[in-house]
């Protein structure tokens, strides 16, 4: 088998059709699978599932949980179950465009000193369709990602690979890239580790392979409700950070990591007016005397005076 396609599914019974559609329907010169798992939605999910594994009962294998048990849990299953030389992950409510699977893996193919490939994605509103942004290339560090990056660059300067984006080969240590201590994102260490394993060269291909679907339950519309899910979340990302170092990576790469991530939950907060989070943040942040840029020194050397550094911020906008 060429590829495993990865799709976690929970509550999503208005996207998970079009989702998997969307790749079941995808023309490859290459044999590949789509591997689903409910994790015992509460919804129709898995029915809407069983309706399309009866179409495609040769491409499509279907798993369905009885007990819910969350993404990491979901995940190590659906790992567990990929066949693939390479391993493709696909949230459930997004969409892969017609040609993605095929170049990624001719990618994969034409370059085997590559070992992950990422595309570029759109995102967009799923209520009106219309696109918002560019994931990767509007991303706030993208300036700072080199056209071939690796794990270094995940640790230092975030999420610039849309979770949907990414194909990688698959290795011998595929079990063990699911931090079940993750709660929120799980994409973050997923992919580390994974990089991590492999050693990876990670490339880029700038065409739009991929739209990222912004809903009311997507994760980031749940996360600006909650100021408890962005701090979570924020964990999250510093232990992806931690994790590299059984990979070998210098322990100030990954100080400077947890400090980058740091900052941007300060100015989250910041811009929110949630002054004692941002005060939180913007000193841990910056304890180590390591400031990620001259943004990061000009907030932490204000953080006293709101106004003043609101101003300030916002004239350098």
């Amino acid at each position: 088998m060429k590829l495993s396609v990865l799709v976690p599914a929970y509550n999503l019974q208005d996207f998970i059709g079009p989702c998997l559609l969307s790749v079941l329907e995808q023309s490859t010169d290459f044999d590949y699978e789509v591997i689903v798992c409910d994790d015992a939605s509460a919804d129709n999910t898995a029915a809407k599932i069983a309706d399309l594994a009866q179409l495609y009962p040769n491409k499509l294998k279907p798993i369905y949980k009885q007990t819910n048990a969350g993404l990491a849990a979901n995940m190590a299953t659906l790992l567990a179950a990929a066949s693939g030389e390479y391993i493709a992950y696909l949230d459930g409510d997004d969409i892969a465009l017609a040609t993605k699977l095929q170049k990624q893996v001719d990618h994969l193919d034409q370059h085997p000193d590559c070992h992950m490939v990422f595309h570029e994605s759109d995102m967009f509103v799923s209520q009106t369709n219309k696109t918002i942004k560019l994931y990767s290339k509007e991303f706030y560090n993208w300036s700072l990602i080199p056209k071939r990056s690796n794990i270094e660059h995940m640790i230092q300067y975030g999420s610039y690979m849309q979770a949907s984006s990414v194909m990688f080969r698959n290795h011998a240590n595929l079990i063990d890239t699911v931090s079940p201590d993750c709660k929120i994102i799980f994409d973050y260490a997923f992919y580390i580790l994974n990089a991590g394993y492999l050693g990876a060269n990670v490339d880029f291909i700038p065409e739009v392979l991929g739209r990222y679907r912004i809903h009311e339950n997507s994760f980031g519309q749940r996360t600006s409700r909650s100021f408890d899910r962005r701090e979570q979340s924020l964990r999250d990302i510093e232990l992806a950070c931690e994790l590299a170092g059984q990979f070998g990576i210098k322990p100030d790469i990954i100080k400077a990591g947890i400090a980058h991530h740091r900052f941007a939950a300060a100015l989250y907060f910041l811009a929110r007016d949630a002054n004692d989070l941002f005060l939180k943040y913007i000193e841990l942040a910056s304890n180590s005397g390591m400031f990620f840029n001259d943004k990061h020194q000009t907030v932490y050397e204000n953080r006293q005076n709101l106004n003043k550094l609101k101003n300030l911020l916002s004239e350098a906008a």
